[in-house]
């Protein structure tokens, strides 16, 4: 990525600058409200300083990666700035992940430190991730990961050789605020903040490196764009662990003084109870989750009428969705945006002002600073209207993929641009529409399911020989992964076997809802299945 793309005389430089000008600015200010607990910004700003000082007493370098793996929380947020506040490098897990899909990407970015949940929607991820880490030559809590020094639990009780938080904590009690300072401060806008990991069609996770500026900058046109503003109290619903929650959500409120209203998974009614009794205006989310807020039964009983932004996306959204939020809930702004992890999670957005079908039926136009175009199989520019890939470039254009140059050469041409491997058309007015995905990705209740990744867990099954899935139509998810299977000689696995295998073995979302045995792939004269035919079918 050019330098000249990245400015560095952003006000705040860094994140933890950002979470300390927040702490001056704003400070008796409501920050986060994480059920009984009600922290201002001045209380945020100490717990985050508190948290780096705990890193750094417990070996964390500048540089170093610390990864987390739990629901949004305050917790989360704490134990995230902190990280980050101490130099590290921030690695978000998904918190639908397995045991052996975090070890991966725990082994891929040689995480030194994990910030773990103790049990979520009833999975114990410390015992899912020692089961995964077991062996290896490590002396650490888990052989398998030789580099992770340290586990932290996001609660009161931690088995052996883990840490509770409250523990860990207690040791910045020895480093001097100095100290802490002084680490935020060597902080340059380019250093980088994060790495989003992210399945191509590789099948294996890549980790997208972004850096404080771009997070900075990106997110500070998006607050400007939406609307964002002092006040405003946001339910979070998106996930922390994709930057649709972490910077759509943390980082834009740190900026505009906005109260954070973290849930930790989607339940319509915890969302409606949340949206009345903390009078929530902001409620970005994926199309499907403003669907169900919609329809649900009981929605005349709570009181909806704070609620005056919602940014959605990822998804194609239905006309009468924009129309409906407007007229039945009232919402003054609604508007639709298009990002991907490798361009820091924006890319294109509507504007205040758009039209409904605007909005409806496109993602709206280029952000400033970035460019956007659309190229034909040839290679060259594709006229307005017409289909091809999306190409991306501009300051908000991931560095590289972490430790991965041949991946990054792939994705990056010589002169700035991003292959999105998603297709799409460009409007005379800029606006930008995706109406396919090279990738064959598809989009599960605004997950993304990369079927190479779920292709390569079903071939681990005995009974599987070969394997392909697509994304097929769901009436409330969006999309659900559909498996062509071809069984193994002999073999006498069903439909039902492998579902529910598949739901032990990986995320709830990439788990096929529906399976068809077939004798073989139809494939092309280089061996490449041929997904269309397999969609034709359906």
């Amino acid at each position: 990525m050019r330098e000249d793309l990245v400015r560095g005389d952003l006000e705040w430089g860094s994140i933890p600058g950002l979470v300390r000008s927040a702490a001056e600015r704003y400070g008796d200010t409501e920050a986060v409200v994480d059920g009984r607990t009600r922290v201002s910004y001045a209380d945020l700003g100490a717990r985050v300083e508190r948290a780096a000082a705990a890193c750094i007493a417990n070996g964390v370098q500048a540089g170093d990666r610390v990864a987390i793996w739990a629901p949004n929380s305050l917790d989360w947020i704490v134990s995230a700035l902190g990280a980050v506040s101490a130099g590290a490098v921030l690695v978000p897990l998904n918190t639908r992940f397995k045991g052996t899909e975090a070890a991966y990407v725990l082994s891929r970015s040689r995480a030194r430190l994990l910030f773990v949940t103790g049990t979520f929607l009833g999975t114990s991820y410390v015992a899912s991730l020692r089961r995964a880490a077991a062996e290896g030559p490590g002396a650490g809590p888990l052989p398998g990961l030789p580099h992770l020094d340290q586990v932290v639990v996001l609660s009161d009780d931690a088995p052996p050789d883990f840490r509770t938080w409250k523990d860990f904590l207690a040791d910045g009690d020895a480093v001097a605020d100095a100290v802490v300072r002084n680490r935020w401060a060597a902080l340059s806008p380019g250093s980088p903040s994060d790495i989003i990991f992210t399945s191509g069609t590789t099948g294996r996770p890549k980790g997208a490196v972004i850096t404080h500026a771009q997070s900075l900058r990106a997110y500070a046109v998006w607050s400007d764009l939406a609307g964002l503003r002092e006040g405003d109290r946001y339910l979070i619903v998106n996930p922390f662990f994709h930057t649709f929650g972490y910077k759509a959500g943390v980082v834009a409120c740190l900026m505009r003084g906005a109260t954070m209203i973290p849930q930790p998974v989607f339940n319509v009614d915890t969302a409606l109870a949340n949206i009345a009794s903390e009078r929530i205006s902001v409620l970005p989310g994926p199309p499907t989750l403003h669907q169900a807020l919609l329809d649900h039964p009981s929605r005349d009983a709570y009181d909806l009428s704070a609620l005056r932004l919602v940014v959605t996306g990822a998804a194609v959204v239905p006309l009468q969705l924009v129309e409906r939020l407007r007229t039945e809930l009232g919402v003054g702004t609604v508007l639709t945006a298009y990002g991907l992890s490798e361009a820091s999670g924006i890319v294109t957005m509507c504007r205040r002002g758009d039209d409904a079908s605007v909005i409806a039926s496109t993602s709206g136009r280029a952000i400033s600073g970035t460019e956007v175009k659309v190229v034909s199989a040839s290679g060259g520019t594709a006229p307005f209207g017409s289909p091809g890939e999306v190409l991306v470039r501009g300051f908000n254009v991931m560095r590289e993929y972490f430790e991965d140059p041949t991946e990054t050469a792939r994705v990056l041409t010589p002169d700035g641009w991003l292959r999105t491997g998603d297709v799409g058309v460009l409007d005379a007015a800029g606006n930008l529409r995706i109406t396919d995905r090279i990738k064959d990705m598809f989009i599960v209740g605004g997950f993304n399911a990369y079927p190479a990744e779920i292709e390569q867990l079903l071939l681990l099954h005995p009974g599987v020989a070969d394997a392909a899935v697509i994304g097929v139509p769901d009436p409330r998810l969006g999309e659900v992964g559909k498996a062509f299977v071809v069984r193994r000689p002999g073999a006498v696995t069903t439909a039902d076997d492998l579902i529910a295998w598949s739901r032990r073995e990986m995320a709830n979302y990439k788990v096929p809802r529906a399976v068809e045995f077939v004798g073989e792939l139809p494939r092309n004269a280089s061996g490449k299945v041929v997904k269309g035919v397999l969609r034709g079918r359906v």
